[in-house]
């Protein structure tokens, strides 16, 4: 054996008992049996999709067999389906940093369970219009190039509907948004912005470039796709404005599962976001002809809540009830680092490039890594029970779901990984086939 394979060989018993050894260590591993996970497959695709839940399982039977098969139309008041946004949006509350007491002060509400991410945030640019561009001085809204584009795209939308005269999408790098928000000034209405790229994981400094707007006079827009459910936020103490955050990747409510939407109480008395349907309507039975909407954070609901996948990420919920944020958020921090470092003492993972930030406190639960057969190499993967995922125009992702992925997992991902670049698996021509879902 070559000085240089022993080498390899050392590296790897060294990262196979650190892995044992992390494990046994790992305050939050009794978390995992929560999960109903598929045998023979590592799953790092959680910020994509989570795994499902028992929890979840378990209440969809019970919502189709029990309360939708046997109850009907009175679980609406037997079951509180007609609590559902106001219920889910209070069990993730805490994990955003929201205060909200439904239970004991309905008014206390910030957050609420409902439609899908772009749905809500057209809601909420609407929302941030009608409170800060009376002057008609105010009329940009400042994102970056590499936001997730369906943002981008709900801007574009609004732009073509009402003019840019009125709302005018302006987009700079990542590095120069706090410049442009000083050049911008009182032109603009709001920033909107994804809180962990979806590409890179880089997490922007929320409280700083939050901060900064209100010293502008300009309204601020989260999305916590990649943040909730896996890092502290903390959107009340840092005065966010609103925010939005779906509920199918780490808080692991199925495909498609509705979203959420945190609007601050400070602003809830002029609010004004247009989608005006009933169920938003400060008295939804009594059937006006006049819309009057709610008060408080109700107002953001429109048509009648999905109640069978509402339901389900409720129950998908129930994972974070004995687990404090910053114990999610520690795990994942070290998951990401003993991959990370995995990676780079592999000889064979040489054709990798890192396309991440290097330290885990600057990213969010996953990394990135370049290599111009990106997608062939995750099908690969896939093929071998590794589920990561690839991102045009050459990147393949991993997440790390800290509730469910151990670092056994992480090591036997790294081996596989390992073997399927010495051997060029991903050359072969069933691997390098696009699918309609990438």
């Amino acid at each position: 054996m070559s000085e240089n394979s022993k080498s390899q060989h050392a590296s790897t018993q060294s990262h196979a008992a650190s892995a044992i050894a992390r494990d046994q260590q790992d305050a939050i591993a009794h978390l995992r049996d929560h999960y109903e996970l598929p045998e023979d497959t590592i799953y790092l695709d959680g910020n994509s999709l989570g795994a499902l839940p028992k929890a979840a399982k378990k209440r969809a039977l019970e919502v189709v067999e029990t309360q939708w098969g046997k109850d009907l139309i009175t679980s609406w008041n037997k079951h509180a389906w007609i609590d559902l946004p106001m219920n889910v949006g209070d069990r993730i509350a805490p994990l955003i940093g929201a205060k909200q007491d439904v239970k004991n002060d309905p008014a206390s509400a910030q957050v609420i369970c409902c439609d899908s991410i772009s749905v809500n945030l057209f809601k909420l640019l609407c929302a941030a219009l009608s409170l800060n561009s009376d002057d008609g001085k105010r009329t940009k809204i400042l994102s970056q190039c590499d936001n997730f584009p369906t943002d981008l795209y709900t801007v574009e939308g609004l732009q073509a509907l009402i003019g840019s005269g009125k709302c005018e999408l302006v987009l700079c790098e990542e590095e120069e948004i706090e410049q442009k928000i000083e050049e911008l000034g009182d032109s603009l209405i709001t920033v909107m912005l994804t809180h962990v790229n979806f590409r890179s994981g880089y997490i922007h400094n929320l409280p700083k470039i939050t901060e900064l707007a209100h010293q502008h006079g300009a309204l601020v827009i989260w999305d916590l796709a990649h943040s909730a459910g896996v890092l502290p936020v903390n959107v009340d103490e840092h005065k966010v404005d609103f925010a939005v955050g779906c509920g199918y990747k780490y808080l692991n409510g199925g495909p498609g599962a509705p979203a959420f939407v945190y609007a601050a109480k400070r602003h809830h008395a002029k609010l004004q976001q247009p989608l005006s349907g009933w169920m938003g309507h400060a008295k939804p039975f009594d059937f006006a002809v006049e819309y009057q909407a709610d008060s408080g954070i109700k107002q953001f609901l429109s048509g009648t809540p999905s109640v069978i996948s509402m339901s389900v990420l409720d129950a998908a919920l129930s994972v974070f009830d004995d687990v404090s944020i910053q114990q999610v958020r520690d795990k994942s921090m070290a998951l990401t680092s003993f991959f990370q470092q995995a990676v780079e003492d592999a000889d064979d993972l040489k054709g990798l490039k890192f396309a991440s930030p290097a330290l885990p406190e600057q990213r969010g639960s996953q990394l990135a890594y370049t290599h111009d057969k990106a997608y062939a190499l995750c099908q690969a993967l896939i093929s071998k029970g590794i589920v990561a995922d690839f991102r045009a125009p050459d990147i393949i992702r991993f997440g790390f779901s800290p509730t469910y992925l151990s670092f056994q997992d992480i090591f036997q991902s790294i081996e596989t990984l390992k073997q399927v670049m010495r051997d060029k698996t991903y050359e072969l021509p069933e691997f390098n086939r696009k699918q309609a879902v990438t």
